[in-house]
């Protein structure tokens, strides 16, 4: 079974520790494309999040070289299921991100089942709409 975790960049060391667990149950995991440069030493989380704060991520996409929302869209298809980490991240209790809720819609459109740690809509909703 294969199981594509989706999550923010800044939980990376969370699903890297979720994944090694995965992985040692015997599953195919795929994580974010950035989370595997930050964990192969290709550029710091720090960095990462700096850039981000400074200038959104768009310049992390163009370095990608390729679109990686099609990417991660393409990889979901593939898969049998999502893990979405929505763990607490700068104060916001169960966040999910833009992205992140991109590739919960993708996984439903896809029929394909998804998972996630912890989840409060209305937390997405307040922090989204900044009620």
């Amino acid at each position: 079974m294969k199981i594509v975790i989706c999550a923010s960049i800044s939980l990376t060391y969370k699903i890297k520790k979720i994944s090694n667990e995965l992985k040692k149950l015997g599953y195919e995991v795929e994580i974010p494309f950035y989370s595997k440069r930050i964990l192969n030493g290709e550029i710091s989380l720090e960095e990462f999040e700096k850039t981000k704060r400074k200038n959104g991520d768009i310049e992390f996409r163009r370095k990608a070289g390729k679109d990686l929302i099609k990417r991660y869209f393409k990889i979901i298809k593939d898969a049998d299921v999502i893990l979405v980490l929505n763990l607490d991240k700068n104060g916001i209790k169960n966040y999910i991100g833009g992205n992140t809720f991109l590739e919960m819609g993708f996984a439903y459109v896809l029929n394909k089942k998804y998972f996630c740690l912890i989840i409060s809509l209305i937390c997405f909703i307040k922090m989204k709409l900044k009620l």
